[in-house]
């Protein structure tokens, strides 16, 4: 892990939910005031620790991470993968002492931005006025993950492989709006987001291919519709 600064690009940040709403040109005043802080880790490194407690949140600037959830017999689940521009952490930074229950693994080497939740909730001496679009934002954020684990919820559901797999990907196919598109997981991913095996869910895969209803190439899929 490498540390620095508070990020400088602010291209990124205003594609962030966090900072919707919010000027880029007020974005180095609110940073320095919300103590920020810039941390790079390098692909499988853990950025969060599960039992471990944390005041801040994170945002992803380059790279991605996962969110995993371990048991003790080294059962891996993955939960979320957060890219550049999207938050985590958010809910544990808020609950004071509140251990975290799930990993932060770099899927590939990235970057990220801290921000102290405790500057966020409170307001700033020069009153810069947008610490309440940043709480309103920050609770758009939080009960936009409660859906996602809801879905995962959902989608984990189905006793079968092949049932977990079409309830995740026509989700995406509606999110989408097309039968054809790409999945930010790759198979190892997608099999603990299902909690399947890997090599059972490739099978199935394979067989969902033959019967025609399926194609596939590494992470983009197209679904095919029988009428």
């Amino acid at each position: 892990m490498k540390k620095g600064g508070y990020f400088t690009d602010y291209s990124i940040l205003g594609r962030s939910p966090l900072f919707r709403g919010i000027p880029a040109g007020d974005f180095g005043v609110l940073l320095e005031h919300l103590k920020a802080e810039t941390r790079s880790y390098k692909k499988g490194d853990l950025i969060c620790h599960a039992g471990e407690h944390t005041n801040a949140l994170g945002i992803v600037l380059t790279g991605s991470v996962t969110i995993e959830s371990d048991d003790i017999f080294g059962n891996r689940s993955v939960l979320d993968k957060v890219g550049p521009g999207q938050v985590f952490a958010e809910t544990y930074a808020c609950v004071p002492n509140e251990p975290m229950l799930v990993n932060v693994a770099a899927a590939e080497n990235c970057t990220v931005l801290f921000l102290k939740t405790a500057q966020i909730l409170s307001p700033c001496a020069v009153n810069c006025g947008h610490h309440g679009k940043l709480i309103e934002n920050l609770l758009l954020v939080s009960a936009q993950k409660n859906l996602s684990l809801s879905r995962r919820i959902f989608h984990t559901a189905p006793k079968t492989i092949r049932g977990r797999l079409i309830s995740y990907l026509s989700f995406q196919a509606i999110r989408e709006n097309s039968d054809s598109f790409t999945i930010p997981f790759n198979r190892q991913q997608l099999a603990d987001y299902l909690s399947v095996d890997r090599s059972a869910l490739s099978k199935e895969m394979g067989k969902m291919r033959d019967e025609g209803i399926l194609n596939f190439s590494k992470n983009h899929f197209e679904l095919k519709r029988t009428s």
